[in-house]
């Protein structure tokens, strides 16, 4: 199937993908040279707002109404192909990175203690790699994005963090990370040597060997390592003993906008598995699902047992990641849409809770939600964040989640019948109990426990402010109309639902059903008359 491919010079004056990775890229080796934390501050500010406001000009130019690549840019120097381009997969990650970089930042300002010219640059770069990767085109492109990526978060855990064994979970993160990074080079080494064969050179573009998919070799092994390898990155169950101990440990700074590279693995599969390798992946399904229902189950029933809000925050990103996976493999429209969907939305609230629980650490210098408690009245504000973000990722009416979790569900019945689906309601329950159970017991119950006040001098009220509306507006304003985004992933998501060999076939023969039907009721009524 040919993909419709439009270039940046046919609706920009720039090379805007390039120009959203080069921005973080120039004010973090500005930060790092500065000679100040306040100049410092000056250019990442700079870089983040300007950012923002490219990946709105973004979503201006982009072409909702047509399905295929857009604003693609492609190079080819010495052998390296350099590609980029955006469709209804990736388009609205790049916002979404983009605003969470600047309330990040916003929210390194409130606690100063963690914020310096190393740390800026940290977040700046990470801000860069994002981008960069979510809108590669070029296998081995992502792959090296996804590299470098191990170089911020470990910098920020070790700088950063908040835990003693920081030096411990590095070392952890690096062997998981590892073993992931290396699965998935070898299977993009396989998909670029698949093709030789086929008469074409060495390549790893994601268009050519998308167009020429049908040549490929040794399927099932580069789905299993690509699999593997993202599984970790989501993480997905079994794969997910680095996450819980990174959240408890690591700053919530760098983890807030970590949750949108959580994303990355999700739509890793959505780019590189389910158009390349399209017949394994749905003889794979069942096992994948089958992950996925353990992954919500496990998430859910382990967050419920947690004692520290972080590793509860963490658990209940592995319980939704399971969620995601099977509206993933549902391969059909409406599944494909509310993953997408959920993703975003999911990155956006678990963000805002994240932020609400470091600030109150900033108060009580404690993440135990036992030594919690009596909160909302002296702390109304993050109190209202926590709660408008796990709303949401409770997918409660108003908010995105809901028509995403409405579609998903839908996209489930369809594929999988009643009993996946009521699994799947089954832990959204689970996750609604033990979030609205913490909100109880950290903002309403009193505690008897003696509340350390506010570690700064002047209370930084208005950020805080900044964070809370800025979040609980995306969330509202989007919940109540989730039209204007959908129209972003629509086209795209019906022509890759169509590529599916079995699926096409079983609504091939839909169709040659309903004529055959039809007839047989015209010839009983002339047979009646």
């Amino acid at each position: 199937m040919d993909i419709n491919v439009t270039f940046w010079s046919e609706s920009a004056a720039f090379p805007l993908l390039s120009t959203l990775t080069l921005v973080p890229l120039s004010a973090m080796a500005a930060a790092a040279l500065s000679r100040s934390t306040v100049i410092a501050l000056r250019f990442g500010f700079a870089g983040t707002v300007l950012n923002l406001l490219l990946s709105i000009y973004l979503l201006i130019l982009y072409d909702a109404e047509r399905a295929g690549i857009q604003l693609v840019e492609q190079v080819r120097l010495f052998g390296f192909s350099y590609s980029v381009g955006v469709d209804g997969m990736n388009v609205l990650f790049i916002p979404l990175t983009a605003v969470l970089t600047l309330l990040t930042l916003i929210y390194s300002v409130i606690n100063r203690h963690v914020i310096d010219r190393q740390f800026i640059a940290c977040l700046l770069g990470y801000e860069a790699i994002l981008i960069g990767a979510f809108s590669a085109l070029n296998a081995m492109q992502f792959w090296l994005w996804t590299l470098l990526e191990l170089l911020p978060v470990s910098l920020l855990t070790m700088h950063a963090g908040t835990g003693h064994k920081r030096p411990w979970i590095v070392a952890s993160l690096l062997q998981y990370w590892g073993c992931g990074l290396l699965m998935t080079l070898v299977g993009f080494l396989l998909l670029g040597f698949g093709l030789i064969d086929s008469e074409h050179p060495l390549t790893f573009d994601w268009l050519t060997i998308k167009q020429n998919n049908a040549y490929l070799h040794d399927e099932i092994l580069i789905f299993i390592l690509l699999f593997y390898g993202f599984a970790i990155r989501m993480p997905l169950f079994p794969f997910h003993g680095w996450l819980p101990a990174l959240a408890e440990q690591g700053t919530v700074a760098s983890v807030a906008i970590f949750v949108v590279g959580l994303k990355l693995g999700i739509y890793a599969v959505i780019r590189f598995i389910l158009p390349l390798v399209p017949g394994v992946a749905e003889e794979w399904s069942d096992f994948v699902v089958t992950l996925g229902l353990i992954s919500i189950f496990y998430g859910a029933l382990l967050a419920l047992m947690q004692i520290n809000i972080r590793r509860l925050l963490a658990f209940a990103v592995i319980s939704h990641t399971g969620m995601l996976v099977i509206g993933i493999f549902c391969f059909n429209t409406q599944g494909l849409e509310g993953s997408i969907l959920l993703s975003l939305a999911y990155g956006l609230a678990t963000a805002g809770m994240l932020f609400s629980v470091g600030l109150i650490y900033e108060r009580t210098r404690t993440a135990f939600i036992p030594r919690l408690g009596g909160l909302f009245d002296t702390n109304a504000t993050i109190a209202l964040l926590f709660l408008i973000a796990a709303l949401s990722t409770m997918v409660m009416p108003g908010t995105p989640g809901f028509d995403a979790a409405h579609l998903l569900i839908e996209g489930t019945i369809q594929e999988r019948g009643w009993l996946v689906a009521v699994a799947i309601l089954s832990g959204n329950v689970l996750a609604a109990a033990f979030l609205l159970w913490t909100f109880q017991r950290m903002f309403m119950t009193s505690t008897k426990r003696s509340i350390q006040p506010y570690r700064s001098i002047h209370h930084p009220v208005t950020k805080e402010r900044i964070i809370t509306i800025t979040i609980c507006a995306l969330l509202i304003g989007t919940g109540f109309d989730t039209t204007p985004i959908l129209n972003f992933i629509d086209d795209d998501v019906a022509v890759m639902s169509q590529s599916y060999p079995m699926h096409s076939e079983q609504q091939a023969a839909e169709v040659l059903i309903e004529p055959a039907e039809s007839g047989n009721a015209n010839t009983k009524s002339e047979q009646h008359e």
